[in-house]
Protein backbone atom coordinates (compact mmCIF):
# COMPACT_ATOMS: atom_id res chain seq x y z
CA UNK A 1 0.00 0.00 0.00
CA UNK A 2 1.22 3.19 -1.18
CA UNK A 3 1.37 6.34 1.72
CA UNK A 4 -1.26 9.05 0.78
CA UNK A 5 1.23 11.88 0.89
CA UNK A 6 3.31 9.95 -1.55
CA UNK A 7 0.24 9.62 -4.08
CA UNK A 8 -0.34 13.07 -3.46
CA UNK A 9 2.62 13.98 -4.33
CA UNK A 10 2.93 11.73 -7.30
CA UNK A 11 -0.71 13.75 -8.27
CA UNK A 12 1.02 17.19 -8.22
CA UNK A 13 3.80 15.92 -10.25
CA UNK A 14 1.61 14.63 -12.82
CA UNK A 15 -0.57 17.63 -13.22
CA UNK A 16 2.63 19.90 -13.26
CA UNK A 17 4.30 18.28 -15.52
CA UNK A 18 1.21 17.53 -17.87
CA UNK A 19 1.28 21.45 -18.74
CA UNK A 20 4.57 21.37 -19.01
CA UNK A 21 4.21 19.27 -21.64
CA UNK A 22 1.52 20.29 -23.18
CA UNK A 23 2.42 24.24 -23.06
CA UNK A 24 6.05 24.52 -23.65
CA UNK A 25 6.72 20.59 -25.49
CA UNK A 26 3.70 21.27 -27.90
CA UNK A 27 4.80 20.49 -31.64
CA UNK A 28 7.42 17.79 -30.82
CA UNK A 29 6.84 15.01 -33.31
CA UNK A 30 3.23 14.14 -33.73
CA UNK A 31 2.90 13.74 -36.89
CA UNK A 32 5.20 11.10 -39.39
CA UNK A 33 8.12 12.38 -41.09
CA UNK A 34 9.36 11.33 -44.44
CA UNK A 35 12.46 10.82 -45.12
CA UNK A 36 15.24 7.66 -45.15
CA UNK A 37 13.51 5.24 -42.90
CA UNK A 38 12.45 1.36 -42.60
CA UNK A 39 8.69 1.82 -43.62
CA UNK A 40 7.64 2.14 -47.03
CA UNK A 41 5.88 5.15 -47.80
CA UNK A 42 5.03 5.76 -51.16
CA UNK A 43 6.61 5.64 -54.90
CA UNK A 44 6.65 9.29 -56.71
CA UNK A 45 7.96 10.19 -60.27
CA UNK A 46 12.31 11.31 -59.84
CA UNK A 47 12.92 14.95 -59.92
CA UNK A 48 16.47 16.16 -60.64
CA UNK A 49 18.60 16.17 -57.27
CA UNK A 50 16.57 12.71 -56.06
CA UNK A 51 19.18 10.00 -54.67
CA UNK A 52 19.44 7.76 -57.77
CA UNK A 53 20.26 4.90 -54.97
CA UNK A 54 16.54 5.27 -54.09
CA UNK A 55 15.31 4.52 -57.70
CA UNK A 56 12.35 1.70 -57.87
CA UNK A 57 13.61 -0.35 -60.96
CA UNK A 58 10.34 -2.90 -61.51
CA UNK A 59 8.31 0.32 -61.14
CA UNK A 60 10.54 2.36 -63.17
CA UNK A 61 10.81 -0.80 -66.07
CA UNK A 62 6.54 -1.06 -66.38
CA UNK A 63 6.27 2.50 -66.28
CA UNK A 64 8.90 3.76 -68.79
CA UNK A 65 9.28 6.72 -66.60
CA UNK A 66 12.15 6.61 -63.38
CA UNK A 67 10.16 6.16 -60.23
CA UNK A 68 12.16 6.03 -56.71
CA UNK A 69 11.15 5.00 -53.84
CA UNK A 70 10.03 6.96 -50.31
CA UNK A 71 10.29 6.13 -46.89
CA UNK A 72 8.62 7.33 -43.23
CA UNK A 73 10.76 7.49 -40.69
CA UNK A 74 10.31 5.55 -37.75
CA UNK A 75 9.23 7.92 -34.72
CA UNK A 76 9.12 5.37 -32.06
CA UNK A 77 11.56 5.51 -29.17
CA UNK A 78 12.94 4.46 -25.93
CA UNK A 79 13.46 6.49 -23.51
CA UNK A 80 15.85 5.36 -20.07
CA UNK A 81 15.44 7.55 -17.16
CA UNK A 82 18.86 7.13 -15.54
CA UNK A 83 18.31 8.70 -11.16
CA UNK A 84 21.55 9.23 -9.07
CA UNK A 85 19.93 8.28 -5.54
CA UNK A 86 23.26 8.89 -3.98
CA UNK A 87 23.31 10.91 -0.16
CA UNK A 88 24.01 14.16 -2.70
CA UNK A 89 20.51 14.03 -3.73
CA UNK A 90 19.11 15.00 -0.28
CA UNK A 91 20.77 18.43 -0.44
CA UNK A 92 18.62 21.77 -2.34
CA UNK A 93 17.19 24.65 -1.63
CA UNK A 94 14.68 24.96 0.93
CA UNK A 95 11.65 24.44 -1.57
CA UNK A 96 13.09 21.52 -3.08
CA UNK A 97 15.71 18.94 -3.11
CA UNK A 98 17.74 17.60 -5.73
CA UNK A 99 16.02 14.26 -5.58
CA UNK A 100 12.22 16.12 -5.71
CA UNK A 101 13.78 18.18 -8.94
CA UNK A 102 14.92 14.83 -10.48
CA UNK A 103 11.99 13.13 -9.87
CA UNK A 104 10.10 16.08 -11.32
CA UNK A 105 12.19 16.56 -14.63
CA UNK A 106 12.09 12.18 -14.83
CA UNK A 107 8.37 12.96 -14.84
CA UNK A 108 8.37 15.41 -17.91
CA UNK A 109 10.56 13.62 -19.68
CA UNK A 110 8.28 10.40 -18.93
CA UNK A 111 4.87 12.00 -19.97
CA UNK A 112 6.10 13.39 -22.53
CA UNK A 113 7.40 10.41 -23.92
CA UNK A 114 3.95 8.42 -23.55
CA UNK A 115 2.33 11.35 -25.40
CA UNK A 116 4.69 10.39 -28.29
CA UNK A 117 3.80 7.03 -27.81
CA UNK A 118 7.14 6.11 -27.08
CA UNK A 119 8.81 3.49 -24.00
CA UNK A 120 10.26 4.87 -21.04
CA UNK A 121 12.52 2.88 -18.49
CA UNK A 122 14.06 3.54 -15.66
CA UNK A 123 17.25 2.98 -13.99
CA UNK A 124 17.82 3.95 -10.00
CA UNK A 125 21.54 3.97 -8.57
CA UNK A 126 24.11 5.03 -5.46
CA UNK A 127 26.91 3.46 -6.70
CA UNK A 128 25.71 0.69 -8.02
CA UNK A 129 22.01 -0.05 -9.82
CA UNK A 130 19.78 -0.40 -6.88
CA UNK A 131 16.54 -0.91 -9.37
CA UNK A 132 15.70 -1.53 -13.44
CA UNK A 133 12.89 -1.52 -14.84
CA UNK A 134 12.55 -1.77 -18.05
CA UNK A 135 11.09 0.36 -20.76
CA UNK A 136 7.54 -0.19 -21.72
CA UNK A 137 4.65 2.18 -22.97
CA UNK A 138 1.65 3.37 -21.06
CA UNK A 139 0.07 5.90 -18.39
CA UNK A 140 0.10 3.18 -15.82
CA UNK A 141 3.51 2.33 -16.45
CA UNK A 142 4.38 5.72 -16.47
CA UNK A 143 3.08 6.02 -13.33
CA UNK A 144 4.73 3.10 -11.49
CA UNK A 145 7.98 4.55 -13.10
CA UNK A 146 7.39 8.32 -11.49
CA UNK A 147 6.20 6.16 -8.22
CA UNK A 148 9.57 4.24 -8.08
CA UNK A 149 11.67 7.31 -7.89
CA UNK A 150 11.59 8.03 -4.14
CA UNK A 151 11.61 11.09 -2.37
CA UNK A 152 12.89 12.23 0.66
Amino acid sequence: MIPRELLRKIRLIEIRTNRLVTESLAGAYHSVFKGQGIIFDEVREYQPGDDVRSIDWNVTARMDNVYIKKYSEERELTVLLVVDLSGSGLFGSADQSKRELAAEIASVLAFSAIRNNDKVGLVLFTDRVEKYIPARKGRAHVLRVVREIPLP
